[in-house]
């Protein structure tokens, strides 16, 4: 079977075989675009080629027959919206998760329903990046996409709309919604009218691993498969990395370090947080939760400061962290240029630096991020300890390699944290979801243990340097509310 993963920067695909062993990965890149301050699209046609491409790529390196792959399963990127016509075409570009064109329709939703409404119902915050206030700009800026439109699907529902001609989301990519009642574990007519929506729009909900149908023959040839592969709903990537990292039972904590960061905790109810600092969502396994914050910008600031401030790559950031020292002499760093999601979701406010003196350098500044990015995770795994859903932690993702930046988060939240060593584990997840659809595995438990593999080495907690990051962590904190306020 095939798990395909259509992410914010590339679409990934790994051939799994029946016993769970991956066989081979490839990828495909795109790009989005930002027309206006705030927004963030995406070319549909990119996410075909991109899949045609990796899948290509992987049954190329393999030589396996087209006719033995039985099964595709998807995970993708949440609280995207593509909408389609009645022949599943594009009828504008895919409105991304990324984007915040929806302030207006934030404001209507609360004046119409309210905040504490909303958060009982979906166990949501009431936030421009999710899909609600993205359909509610389609129908009062361009109605005319709007009304030609069958069905607003997510990104990954699209592409399994042109693989098979079914429209269909499961419940993890509904429930980032702002319209799907968690508890209920359908779409909420109420929070539908309060938004002014049309329901028939929505797609039909599904379990993730419930076969939306089989390929086409367009999409067949195109991906070089044959008309009796059969393709799973799918689910979110935040869902899908989870799965394919063992994250389906209560207590294991998975630390997702990509370009956002989304920790997240699988609960075998809704768990509903005070704070709001997590979330709580349907999971990709049926009639499970996933308590989550779906992710502050984390190694995209390392990015950001390696590419435009010191004119390299992650690689020598990285180098010159570990060239300062716990604390990072003192420097300090928000790790909000995007807004942030954590102490507190606010998406007003921006990243800054603080202490910096003349006797700084930029090993300091690259040890300040890290550990602002660190920082932020302790308020997430503080949060789900508090609530009772963290005993352990893994970690996946490219930032996964850096044990210097494992190392802070186990030491400030005093825990040890084991690397998933499992290959593209968001794909992975959707193979999951295939092989568990294709009858490969009884359970999702025995494909997680047949799948998942983790690296035997455990980052500990660093004794000698508890008290260098409270004291930064506190600092931190405390940086954090001043810059709030003046947001």
């Amino acid at each position: 079977m095939i798990g395909c993963d259509l992410g914010s920067q590339s679409a990934k695909a790994v051939l799994m075989a029946a016993n769970g062993d991956i066989v081979a990965t490839g990828t495909s890149g795109y790009t989005m675009q930002h027309p206006h301050s705030g927004w963030a699209d995406q070319d549909p046609a990119d996410y075909r080629n991109a899949i045609t491409r990796s899948v290509r790529a992987v049954m190329q390196r393999t030589g396996v027959p087209r006719s033995a792959i039985t099964h595709i399963g998807f995970s993708s990127q949440v609280d995207g919206v593509v909408p389609i016509d009645s022949t599943h075409t594009p009828l504008r570009p895919a409105i991304i998760w990324l984007d915040r064109r929806g302030v207006a329709e934030v404001a209507r939703l609360e004046q119409t329903i309210g905040e504490d409404t909303l958060f009982a119902r979906t166990g949501l915050n009431l936030d421009a990046s999710h899909t609600a206030p993205k359909y509610m700009w389609l129908r009062d800026n361009e109605p005319e996409v709007y009304s030609a439109a069958l069905a607003l699907p997510s990104v990954g529902s699209y592409a399994v709309a042109w693989l098979t001609g079914t429209v269909v989301q499961d419940h993890a990519n509904s429930s980032s919604t702002l319209l799907y009642d968690v508890s209920a574990r359908d779409w909420s007519n109420e929070l539908i009218a309060a938004a002014g929506l049309d329901r028939s729009k929505l797609p039909e909900i599904k379990d993730a691993s419930d076969v939306a149908g089989t390929l086409t023959l367009q999409a067949a040839e195109a991906l070089g498969l044959t008309t009796a592969c059969q393709v799973v709903v799918g689910t979110g990537d935040d869902h899908a990395s989870c799965l394919g990292a063992g994250g389906i039972r209560p207590g294991v904590v998975i630390d997702i370090i990509g370009t956002a960061e989304p920790v997240g905790v699988a609960s075998d109810k809704p768990v509903f947080d005070p704070t709001r600092v997590v979330e709580t969502h349907a999971h990709a396994t049926p009639g499970s939760y996933l308590i989550e914050n779906p992710g502050f910008v984390s190694g995209g600031n390392t990015l950001w400061f390696a590419k435009n401030i010191l004119g390299t790559d992650q690689s020598t950031f990285f180098s010159l962290a570990s060239q300062s020292v716990p604390g990072a002499n003192g420097v300090r760093f928000i790790p909000a240029l995007s807004g942030s999601m954590t102490p507190r979701w606010n998406d007003r406010i921006r990243g800054a630096f603080s202490g910096l003196g003349m006797n700084h350098t930029s090993s300091d500044l690259a040890r300040a991020i890290l550990e602002g990015n660190a920082f932020a995770f302790r308020d997430i795994h503080d949060r789900l300890s508090a609530m009772g859903l963290a005993r352990s932690v893994r970690a996946v993702g490219g930032g996964a390699r850096s044990t210097l930046w494992l190392s802070a988060k186990a030491t400030l939240c005093r825990t040890p944290i084991q690397r998933v060593t499992t290959s593209e584990t968001s794909a992975a997840g959707g193979a999951i979801l295939a092989a568990v659809a294709a009858g490969y595995f009884s359970t999702f438990e025995e494909a997680v243990e047949s799948v998942v593999t983790l690296d035997p080495a455990i980052i500990e907690p660093d004794e000698s340097a508890i008290a260098a990051y409270d004291d930064a962590y506190h600092e931190y904190r405390a940086l954090f509310d001043a810059v709030e306020k003046i947001a």
